[in-house]
């Protein structure tokens, strides 16, 4: 008889019936019950599956409403520095000005030589508006939030190591190089912004940065690149290579160096994904679990439809 009862449970669409069990179905007995784990593993891995997503939305609308909240603390803060009206440049002058004359900051704040993403802090403490990573980050947030096109730029030196960050800012089609850790637009001789191609020049380069009082000699735009993937080694390679095919200018896009310099959009982004390939993996164990197993699971909104019964009989 213990035999007898594993069979319900190995398929619940197929109930066992009265003289089934011949002598063909004795043969086949154990590896019917063989396949009993099975369903055990299977019913584990899908109500993990089950949690995990659950954890995902959660997540997800939790970052949705950190990068709300960013936004409209960034809207309200380039509003009061920004020109709404005046051209991308004279915004790009006037957020430079604010970081090297805005009001007086809190000194101590977050470890600068942390990486800090998050704008509500690299806006706020001195300490952090004078290293370039956080200065530029600053930037580049008020610039986004100012309806202006802006990209960070990382220098690089001989070993391929970050040397210096700066950002790049669309002005008439061609994008300037600005130093926010400067507080500096590069210009020509002829008071024209420059861009990172005509600083690899080492002329202009040098006569570009010769009034800029303490600026490091090192910091050339011989070897630059607007996302850095070398620290994952072959991943990164293969990363980039695989990015560079189905996406050919995604390194230079807006909404990657906002993406790399702004921890609230990076988590809901992340956090989307997560959603999406806990969705696949779903699907994917449903049908599994349907067409190998003879398992199916109650769908959601049938749960939903359940619940809501429950809840409309227990109020009546």
């Amino acid at each position: 008889m213990s035999k007898h009862s594993v069979l319900p449970n190995f398929r619940a669409d197929a109930p066992l019936e009265s003289g089934a069990l011949t002598k063909t179905g004795a043969r086949n007995l154990p590896q019917m019950e063989s396949r009993t784990p099975s369903r055990t593993v299977f019913l584990a891995i899908w109500y993990s599956a089950n949690v995990l997503l659950i954890l995902g939305i959660l997540l997800v609308a939790y970052s949705a409403v950190w990068e709300y909240s960013t936004r409209k603390y960034l809207k309200g803060f380039s509003d009061a520095v920004v020109p709404v009206s005046a051209p991308t440049l004279e915004k790009a002058e006037a957020i430079l000005s604010w970081m090297s004359n805005g009001p007086s900051r809190h000194e101590e704040g977050p470890d600068p030589s942390s990486p800090d993403r998050d704008p509500t802090d690299t806006l706020n403490y001195g300490s952090l508006l004078r290293v370039c990573g956080t200065a530029t980050n600053a930037f580049i947030n008020l610039a986004d939030s100012a309806g202006m096109a802006a990209r960070r730029l990382l220098l690089l030196d001989s070993r391929r190591s970050v040397n210096h960050v700066v950002a790049e800012v669309l002005v008439n089609g061609r994008w300037v190089v600005v130093d926010p850790a400067y507080r500096v637009i590069f210009r020509g001789t002829d008071g024209v912004p420059l861009t990172r191609e005509q600083l690899a020049d080492p002329a202009v380069f040098s006569t570009a940065t010769k009034d800029i009082r303490g600026y490091k000699p090192d910091y050339t735009f011989g070897r630059t690149v607007h996302v850095r993937v070398a620290r994952l080694g072959l991943l990164g390679r293969l990363l980039r290579k695989t990015l560079d095919y189905v996406l050919p200018d995604w390194e230079g896009s807006t909404a990657i160096s906002l993406l790399m310099e702004r921890e609230s959009l990076a988590a809901m982004v992340v956090a989307l994904i997560l959603v999406f390939l806990l969705g696949l993996l779903r699907i994917a164990l449903r049908w599994y679990g349907e067409r190998r197993l003879g398992i199916r699971p109650v769908r959601v909104r049938q749960q939903i439809l359940r619940a809501f019964h429950a809840f409309v009989d227990a109020a009546g």
